[in-house]
């Protein structure tokens, strides 16, 4: 063996030790990462950051290194999605005005405008987002180690001038255009829902807190529209439901005007003076509409006095104003003052004197 072999191969032979001065490496096997040494979480070459260590960003010196042009180029790209997005959110509107609902092809065309306008602003977005973070915004490998909570107040500190350093690396103070273009594509987007109230109709008003009872109106039996004279209901623990005279088919009087009347003996009524007078011989008119979701109070457990909504189980008492006993209905059914014309029929005095239906629309 020659000196120039002995040379080229002590460093590989096991059990050898290597000259003084030598370094001993092993080959490395092809598929295998490379020497730990070239993966430094934190460069030696630290800039100069006159005592900031965030002065030349987040991480100085760790950043993936990519050309300016590139950047550029992502700057381009993002803002030509987001002007796209803001293009979307102006056909969104035209296609609102344009395309009525009204037969089956034209809210078929309304809804292609619609959701195809609205799936273009959303993709632009997505697209100018993702071009921002991939082309402009430095890439890191970090490994951070998790520490005890709470932060002490120097890292709160720190926190602070990292989320600046961050803000600033990532472009949105760098480049005027990426940022008006990004608030040109988001602002439109937030007021899009407020296009879409005109299809909900005029506000209501005070039209919820009034019904279609008035002064001397008769209390006619839902489904037959025939009037009730008092003497023709008079079997304690009796129930029917009456709705307007003259409303029989109207479906949105009836929605919240329909009335439960019952028949109780006078001496089992708990109500004030007031509410006795809204009474007439033991008979008592209840909104049958729910003050929980509106669902219609329709049943009747004879034995208690009870009224029970089947949705949800609310319970009322009938002898004591409709008080809720049990249920997440919040407040008691609206009682309807009633009382008997000259020819005996039953009338009411006047509307309900609180609105009727779920409790929001209470103070509406």
């Amino acid at each position: 063996m020659t000196d120039n072999d002995n040379t080229n191969g002590s460093a590989g032979v096991p059990g050898e030790e290597p000259a003084d001065g030598a370094e001993t490496r092993r080959p490395r096997v092809i598929g295998t990462p490379p020497p730990a040494e070239s993966h430094r979480l934190l460069s030696t070459d630290t800039p100069e950051t006159d005592g900031d260590p965030y002065a030349a960003g987040p991480y100085p010196g760790m950043a993936h290194e990519r050309s300016e042009e590139r950047i550029r180029s992502g700057v381009r790209w993002a803002a030509l999605f987001f002007v796209i997005a803001f293009l979307g959110s102006v056909a969104f509107v035209a296609g609102y005005v344009i395309f009525q609902v009204g037969d089956l092809w034209q809210t078929k065309w309304s809804n292609m405008a619609l959701g195809g306008s609205l799936t273009v602003i959303l993709l632009a977005i997505a697209s100018g987002m993702t071009m921002w973070v991939r082309r402009v915004m430095p890439h890191y490998d970090v490994v951070d180690e998790r520490h005890p909570l709470p932060s002490e107040q120097p890292e709160k500190q720190d926190f602070g001038k990292f989320f600046m350093a961050g803000a600033k690396e990532s472009g949105f103070t760098r480049y005027p255009l990426l940022r008006r273009t990004l608030m040109l594509a988001m602002a439109p987007l937030g007021l899009l829902p407020l296009v879409l109230l005109r299809d909900l109709g005029p506000l209501p008003e005070k039209k919820l807190r009034h019904t279609d009872w008035k002064k001397g109106t008769k209390l006619v039996v839902d489904g037959t529209g025939e009037p009730l004279r008092a003497a023709d209901f008079s079997s304690p623990g009796g129930i029917i439901t009456v709705v307007p005279e003259g409303k029989e088919h109207d479906l949105d009087s009836i929605a919240k005007s329909t009335v439960l009347l019952i028949k109780l003996r006078p001496e089992e009524l708990e109500l004030t003076e007031e509410q006795m007078n809204w009474t007439y011989d033991g008979i008592i008119a209840y909104s049958k509409i729910c003050t929980h979701v509106g669902c219609p109070a329709a049943l009747y457990e004879q034995s208690t006095h009870r009224i029970l909504c089947p949705c949800h189980q609310s319970t009322f008492d009938a002898r004591k104003a409709a008080k809720v006993t049990f249920g997440p209905a919040a407040r008691p059914l609206p009682m309807l003052p009633i009382t008997v014309d000259a020819e005996g029929y039953l009338v009411a005095q006047s509307d309900f004197h609180e609105p009727v239906g779920p409790s929001f629309w209470e103070r509406g």
